[in-house]
């Protein structure tokens, strides 16, 4: 058991002063039926949904609700919550059942414990460290999220080709911010608008955001 809770410290690269959150953590009902993830899962369900939440919005702050709550939804599904378990090998530590047999871990079970674990790390570490942990377990697939915005750029070009027969008119106003996280706000116009500007972490974003405001007032 102590070997088992020192490889899954090393694997997640965190370092719990009590232990016995990071135990709970892995421990399944049929394991230990008083002392188990439960609670925990229920905690790092609601973490975990307000970490994503906060990092949707920062990434998209022009998105509207619906759009913010349709890729919430996609990135905090048991599913998805199954995925980046798997990508740290989680099943392989959780106790299950009998601990001298060999019991297969189902996959429900599995995506339930990456969200004990986040509460187990919040209660050890508070908030900093498990939205940190969040965030790095989290980042292929947000960053995957990107792809599936609306691409207002496109939208709005095939209009102003269709209307104007030329091309939107984008400038950059502005760029701020250190290296690590910039800031671009760029303009754009059609043929009769007037000047519609949106901001993001990189110029294409920006666009994006730009164009969309245009497309908005447009409708």
């Amino acid at each position: 058991m102590i070997d088992n809770i020192n490889n899954l410290q090393k694997k997640i690269n965190i370092k719990f002063k009590n232990i016995n959150y990071l135990k709970k953590s892995i421990t399944h009902k049929s394991h230990n039926p008083l002392n188990n993830y439960e609670k925990l899962e229920f905690l790092g369900d609601r973490i975990l949904g307000f970490v994503i939440s906060k990092k949707l919005i920062e990434l998209y702050p022009e998105e509207k609700e619906g759009v913010l709550d349709k890729k919430l939804a996609s990135l905090v599904n048991k599913n998805k919550c199954l995925e980046v378990a798997k990508n740290i090998g989680l099943e392989k530590f959780i106790l299950i059942g009998n601990k001298n047999k060999n019991t297969k871990v189902e996959n429900k079970i599995i995506a339930d414990s990456i969200e004990a674990l986040i509460g187990a790390i919040y209660y050890d570490k508070g908030f900093e460290i498990s939205e940190k942990f969040i965030l790095s377990m989290w980042k292929k697939f947000i960053n995957l999220s990107e792809e599936t915005v609306v691409d207002s750029k496109t939208t709005l070009q095939e209009y102003s080709l269709k209307k104007f027969k030329c091309l939107p008119i984008y400038k950059l106003v502005s760029s701020s911010g250190p290296k690590h996280k910039p800031k671009f706000t760029i303009s754009v116009r059609l043929k009769d608008t007037k000047l519609h500007e949106g901001s993001g972490e990189s110029k294409k974003k920006a666009e994006q955001n730009a164009a969309k405001k245009l497309l908005d007032n447009l409708k």
